[in-house]
């Protein structure tokens, strides 16, 4: 396993991070795909410990809790707590059954102050290593959310604030909110990208190196299907895009480009004598401005899988080659929409 530094800070993480967004036994947001019982999500976090992942990241919102109940008991049952980086977000509605409550979800003080006492015990642990806004709320003043997570951070129950799926605009209006009030700054921000989805090297990694922001990107394989198991037609495998109703199975399995996409890596892959998903990851992985991959491995097998990855080097022909399958900046399926990020209601 590499190691790289995490951004701006003094903290070292795994260049693969353990995405937990399948860990626990309700099925949340993933509709016919269960997630993971407590047995395999700790079979999960004890390989990539092993195979010297030291960083998980999870959120509230996923699986409506269960999954930082999942890996807070898998963490107490491996006792790795105090080596692990351990990131979990708050923005998404937790409070989805009582529907006469307003302030269910967004980045307010109200929410961030009680979502991260509730992170806390759900993750068995008196500390969270970063604190993640998991979407922007651009009607919530930036300096309320900013100072809701400094006096967290001042508190000692949160090391370090990152970011997800952020403009790169907004990022730059917290980092001057934190200049200009003396507050904590956001260290990270997490990003989808991959290789259908190339459009935050406009902007966002720019901004990223010029203000020593860390990427940790989400869906390398966007979703599974840079895997290469999804067909143009006919019955589709087991995954989260089977049966048609994720937000983004439309789009992905009715784009005969982004099939051309995998079957063009897949010709790539094969010439390297490798796999289209070790490729895709591969990719990630190395662009110069990453600092840790999410990868959301549901089986050891698929986790063996990504961590094999790390042998492939693509070298100036091979990334040549595949800026010319998707040139830099551009997309064949949006992972996100430009404006704020993701109109995702959890």
């Amino acid at each position: 396993m590499r190691y790289n530094q995490f951004g701006p800070t003094g903290l070292i993480v795994s260049e693969l991070c353990l995405g937990a967004m399948t860990f626990g036994t309700n099925p949340g947001r993933f509709g016919h795909i269960h997630g993971l019982d407590q047995d395999a999500s700790t079979a999960l976090v004890k390989q990539a410990f092993d195979a010297g992942i030291n960083f998980i990241d999870t959120a509230n919102v996923y699986n409506d809790g269960k999954s930082e109940e999942a890996v807070g008991e898998a963490l107490r049952q491996n006792g790795h707590r105090h080596h692990i980086v351990l990131a979990t977000k708050v923005h998404g509605n937790m409070h989805k059954d009582d529907k006469l409550d307003p302030n269910g979800a967004g980045n307010s003080r109200r929410g961030i102050i009680e979502q991260a006492e509730a992170s806390l015990r759900r993750l068995k642990t008196d500390y969270i290593d970063l604190y993640q806004i998991h979407r922007p709320q651009p009607e919530v003043p930036v300096d309320e959310t900013l100072r809701a997570l400094d006096d967290l951070v001042r508190s000692g129950k949160v090391r370090y604030i990152g970011t997800s799926t952020f403009a790169a605009w907004q990022i730059v209006e917290s980092l001057w909110a934190s200049k200009e009030y003396g507050l904590n700054r956001f260290v990270t921000e997490q990003p989808p990208y991959n290789l259908l989805d190339r459009r935050i090297e406009r902007e966002l990694l720019p901004a990223a190196k010029t203000y020593g922001i860390g990427i940790i990107p989400w869906s390398p394989l966007a979703g599974g299907f840079l895997s290469g198991k999804y067909k143009r037609d006919g019955q589709q495998p087991d995954g989260r895009f089977a049966d048609g109703t994720h937000m983004r199975a439309p789009a992905l399995l009715g784009s005969k480009s982004a099939f051309d996409v995998v079957d063009a890596l897949s010709e790539l892959a094969q010439q390297k004598g490798t796999s289209v998903s070790r490729l895709a990851l591969a990719w990630v992985v190395q662009q110069p401005t990453v600092h840790s991959t999410i990868i959301g491995p549901r089986t050891l097998e698929q986790l063996e899988d990504n961590l094999a990855a790390q042998a492939v080097e693509l070298n100036k022909d091979d990334l040549a080659r595949i800026d010319k399958i998707v040139p830099p900046g551009e997309h064949v399926v949006p992972f996100y929409n430009a404006a704020f990020g993701p109109n995702e209601r959890w």
